[in-house]
C-alpha cells in the first residue's frame, strides 16, 4: 500500500486538519513540469518546497503535537488529584470513596489513554510522511540540494515520534489504573505496567529486560562498571556454552518476514500475539556451528515467550519449505532413550514454528551481525548482561526478482557466508548494509519474591553512561533502515539517532532524581488509596551521582558527611554494619584523615572500626553466605592429561623407590657378617620407603587440589631435596666406614720386607 493511501485510511477524524498535507507536497515536487519530464527545477521551486515542508507543514504538526501532549498531561494530573481526594483519611473512611466516582475516573482515564494512542499514531504517521517526502525530493529533485539529512535533524529537534515524551505519562496512567482496579476488584492481583522494561519468560521463570544504547565514548566505562560485579564470559565461536578464553563471538541472526512485512507491522504496533522468527548461529557458517531456530511471541500484557530448537545446516532449506519434519532428530532422541515428554515437546515446537512459517509465507529478509560480550556469574542466572557492538544489518531478501540479494534456491547469502565476510562488510553493495552507530546494552534480571534489585544496577541505569530505549528491537530497526520504501510506519527511536545521546553527568543525575521523586509522589497517592505503605520502597534522594564521581572524590565527600552527621559516640554502634550492593546506606562513623594510605586503600587501615568491620562483617537481609566458592561452582571439567600427569609423577617416584630398594636389599644380602654393610643396607631401605611414601602423599594431595580447583602451585621441593640429601649422606657415611674398615684390615697384616710395605702403602 502506498503511503498516501495509508495516511488517508489511518487519519483520526477529529484531527484531520492537523495532519501534514502529503498530497500538496507531492504536487509541489511535480510543479512546473507539466507533461515535460525534463522541465527544470529552479531555485524558486526549491525555496517554495522547503518553505512549505519546514516552515508550514512541520511547524503545524509539531505545534499540534506539543499542545495536545500538554493538554493530556494536565488532564492526567487533574485525574491524579481526584484520585488523591478519594483516598481515605482519619476523618473519612475508605467506604466514602464510592464505586461510582471511581468508575467515572476510570472512564476519564480511558478517554485519556485513547487520545494518547491516537497522538502516538499521529506522530508516527507524520514522522514517516516527512521522511518519505524528503526522500522523494532527493531522488527526483535532489541534484543540487538534499533535504533528507536536514529533515531528520529537524524531526529530532521537534521531538516528533519520540518515546521519551510518552513514557512518563503512560506510567502515571498505568499506576492510576492499578489503584482503581485494586479498589473496585480486590481479586485482581495484576501489577501496574511499567513501560521502562519488558517482561520475558524463559523455562517458566520471569525476567525483566532493560535495553539501552551506549555511545562508543562511554563503552569502556560501562564495561568496567559491570566487571566490578560480574565476570565476563567469553565464548568460543564453535559453541556458545564453552568458555575457552577466545575473543567475543560474532553472532548472526537471520530474521524472517513476508513480502508485506506483516510481522514487522504487528511488532511495531504492539499488536496482540505479535511474533518474530529468526535463525541464529555463532561464528562463521562454514565452521558448521549449531543453528538455533527461534520464535518470540509478545502477548497483549507486554510479556514475551520464546520457542526454539536446534537444526542442522543441511536440513534448513527443506524445513523452511515444509518438506522436512525433523524426523531424524526425533529418531535420534528416541535412540538416546530420552523421555517421551521431551520428545513430544520438541516435536510440537518444531511443528508449530514450521506451520507458522509456511502459513505466513515467511522467508529470510534481513540478517543482523554483531559481536556480543556477556557478563554473568557461573551457575547464577539472576543477573545477565550483554553488550552488542559492531552491529550491522544486511538485506537478505528476494523482493526484486531481477536483482535478488539472496539466491532464491538458498536460505542464506552464500556470498557472505562462503567468504567468511565480517564487519564492516565492505565487499558487498553498501546500499544493502546499514551499520548501527551505538552499542546495545541489555540487562535481564530474574524476578524473585522478596528480592531487591542490586543497587549497582540501579546506579548504572540512572547514570549518564546509558540511553534508555526500552522498546528497541534489532528486527524492527533493521527492517526500518533497509526497507523504508516497503513499509509505511517507522519506529520512534529513529529520530534519536540524529541526536547526541551523551549526557552531562550532573544533568543526568538531576533528571533522574526528579523522575524518581515524581514516581514516588504518584506511588504515594496510590498507596494512600489502597491503604498500603510497603508496596513500594520509599524514595530517598541521593547526595551525588555514584557513577559520575571518582572513587577518591566520593570517599572524601562520604567522610565529610559522616564527620558532620554522626556523633563520636556512635562509632562503636556501626562497627558491625556492612556496605553491600543491595543496601542504600554507607556506614561511616569514624573521622578519618583523608589523603592517607588507609583512606585510599581501606584494607590497610588499622583503626578499631576497620578491624571490627573486617572481623564482624554482616550480610544484608536476604543474602546468605555461599556454601562453595565461586570458582568451585558448576560441573567439574578437567582434561584427562591433568590426571595422567599426576599419575606419571607418582610412577617416577615409585621407580626411584624400587631402584633404591633393590640396591638396599642387594647390599644387605651380600653383607654377611659385616655390621657396617648391614646398617647401610637398612639406611637405603629407609630412604626407598621414604621416597615411596612421599610419592603416594603427593599423588593424593595433588588429586585433592585438582578436584578443589585450587590456585596453589602444584610443585613441592621438600621431597626431592630430602631424598637427595639423605642419599648423599648415606653414600658419604658408606665411604667413610668402608675406608676405615679397609684401613684396619691392612694394618693387621704383618709386613716381611720393605717391598711389601711400600705396596700396602700405595694401596692405602
Amino acid at each position: 500500500m502506498r503511503f498516501g493511501k495509508t495516511l488517508r485510511v489511518s487519519t483520526y477524524a477529529p484531527w484531520k486538519a492537523e495532519y501534514m498535507d502529503y498530497s500538496k507536497l507531492k504536487s509541489m515536487l511535480r510543479e512546473n513540469t507539466g507533461d515535460d519530464d525534463d522541465a527544470p527545477w529552479t531555485e524558486d521551486d526549491e525555496n517554495r518546497f522547503c518553505d512549505e515542508i519546514f516552515n508550514i507543514q512541520l511547524e503545524k504538526v509539531s505545534q499540534f503535537q506539543a499542545k495536545t501532549a500538554s493538554s493530556l498531561q494536565q488532564r492526567a494530573d487533574a485525574a491524579l488529584e481526584k484520585l488523591r481526594g478519594l483516598a481515605p483519611s482519619d476523618d473519612k473512611a475508605k467506604s466514602d470513596a464510592t464505586n461510582s466516582q471511581l468508575e467515572e475516573l476510570r472512564a476519564e482515564l480511558d478517554t485519556i489513554v485513547n487520545e494518547v494512542k491516537e497522538l502516538k499514531k499521529y506522530s508516527s504517521l507524520n514522522y514517516t510522511g516527512f521522511l518519505k517526502i524528503a526522500k522523494k525530493h532527493d531522488r527526483k529533485r535532489g541534484d543540487r540540494y538534499k533535504v533528507r539529512p536536514m529533515m531528520r535533524v529537524s524531526l529530532s529537534q521537534h521531538g516528533l515520534n519520540s518515546e521519551q515524551g510518552y513514557s512518563p505519562l503512560l506510567n502515571k496512567l498505568s499506576l492510576m489504573y492499578y489503584a482503581i482496579t485494586q479498589t473496585l476488584d480486590t481479586d485482581n492481583k495484576q501489577q501496574p505496567l511499567d513501560l521502562e522494561y519488558q517482561e520475558e519468560f524463559h523455562n517458566g521463570e520471569r525476567y525483566t529486560a532493560h535495553k539501552f544504547w551506549v555511545h562508543p565514548d562511554n563503552l569502556l566505562e560501562v564495561k568496567t562498571a559491570i566487571l566490578r560485579h560480574l565476570p565476563a564470559l567469553v565464548y568460543s565461536q564453535q559453541s556458545a556454552k564453552e568458555v575457552d578464553g577466545n575473543q567475543d563471538p560474532k553472532i548472526t541472526s537471520l530474521y524472517f518476514d513476508n513480502s508485506k512485512f506483516d510481522l514487522y507491522g504487528k511488532k511495531l504496533n504492539r499488536q496482540t500475539d505479535a511474533s518474530s522468527v529468526r535463525l541464529r548461529w555463532y561464528g562463521h557458517l562454514n565452521d558448521k556451528p549449531d543453528l538455533m531456530l527461534e520464535q518470540k511471541i509478545i502477548y497483549e500484557d507486554g510479556t514475551s515467550e520464546e520457542k526454539k530448537f536446534s537444526i542442522k545446516d543441511k536440513y534448513t532449506k527443506q524445513y523452511l519449505d515444509g518438506e522436512y519434519k525433523m524426523e531424524k532428530s526425533i529418531q535420534k532422541m528416541e535412540r538416546q532413550g530420552q523421555q517421551n515428554g521431551s520428545i513430544d515437546s520438541f516435536k510440537a515446537t518444531a511443528e508449530e514454528i514450521q506451520n507458522f512459517i509456511v502459513t505466513n509465507k515467511l522467508e529470510p529478509v534481513m540478517r543482523a551481525n554483531y559481536t556480543r560480550t556477556a557478563f554473568q556469574k557461573p551457575a547464577d542466572d539472576r543477573v545477565r548482561i550483554s553488550i552488542d557492538t559492531d552491529i550491522a544489518f544486511i538485506r537478505e531478501d528476494t523482493l526484486d526478482r531481477d536483482r535478488p540479494c539472496r539466491d532464491p534456491a538458498e536460505w542464506h547469502r552464500t556470498d557472505i557466508d562462503n567468504s567468511n565476510m565480517t564487519y564492516p562488510f565492505k565487499n558487498i553493495n553498501q546500499s544493502e548494509v546499514s551499520r548501527f552507530p551505538y552499542a546495545v546494552l541489555e540487562i535481564k534480571i530474574k524476578e524473585e519474591e522478596g528480592r531487591k534489585r542490586p543497587r549497582w544496577i540501579d546506579d548504572l541505569i540512572a547514570s549518564h553512561l546509558v540511553y534508555a530505549t526500552p522498546r528497541f528491537s534489532k528486527f524492527v530497526h533493521g527492517v526500518a533502515s533497509l526497507f523504508e520504501d516497503y513499509v509505511n510506519n517507522l519506529p520512534f527511536w529513529l529520530s534519536d539517532l540524529e541526536t547526541d545521546i551523551r549526557k552531562d553527568p550532573q544533568q543526568a543525575h538531576e533528571e533522574e532524581e526528579q523522575r524518581r521523586a515524581r514516581q514516588a509522589e504518584d506511588a504515594q497517592v496510590v498507596d494512600s488509596l489502597l491503604g498500603t505503605s510497603a508496596r513500594r520502597s520509599s524514595y530517598r534522594p541521593a547526595a551525588s551521582s555514584p557513577i559520575a564521581k571518582s572513587y577518591l572524590s566520593e570517599r572524601a565527600a562520604s567522610d565529610a558527611r559522616a564527620s558532620r552527621v554522626r556523633p563520636a559516640d556512635e562509632s562503636s554502634e556501626i562497627a558491625g554494619e556492612a556496605d553491600d550492593e543491595y543496601d542504600d546506606a554507607e556506614p561511616s562513623g569514624l573521622k578519618r584523615s583523608y589523603g592517607t594510605l588507609s583512606s585510599v586503600f581501606p584494607g590497610f587501615s588499622l583503626s578499631r572500626y576497620a578491624r571490627n568491620k573486617r572481623q564482624k562483617e554482616q550480610l544484608p537481609e536476604g543474602v546468605t553466605k555461599p556454601d562453595v566458592w565461586l570458582k568451585n561452582a558448576g560441573p567439574l571439567q578437567i582434561e584427562p592429561k591433568v590426571w595422567l600427569a599426576n599419575e606419571r609423577t607418582f610412577l617416577k617416584w615409585q621407580h626411584i623407590c624400587v631402584l633404591l630398594g633393590s640396591l638396599a636389599l642387594g647390599l644387605y644380602t651380600a653383607a654377611g657378617e659385616n655390621f657396617v654393610a648391614e646398617c647401610m643396607g637398612i639406611v637405603y631401605i629407609a630412604i626407598a620407603v621414604m621416597a615411596g611414601l612421599w610419592g603416594n602423599l603427593m599423588l593424593r594431595r595433588r588429586r585433592a587440589m585438582i578436584v578443589e580447583r585450587s590456585g596453589k602451585d602444584f610443585d613441592n621441593m621438600i621431597g626431592p631435596l630430602a631424598v637427595s640429601v639423605a642419599l648423599m649422606i648415606a653414600l658419604i657415611l658408606n665411604f667413610v666406614f668402608a675406608y676405615k674398615n679397609a684401613l684396619g684390615r691392612f694394618e693387621a697384616i704383618p709386613t716381611h720386607n720393605e717391598t711389601a710395605a711400600l705396596f700396602i702403602g700405595e694401596l692405602l
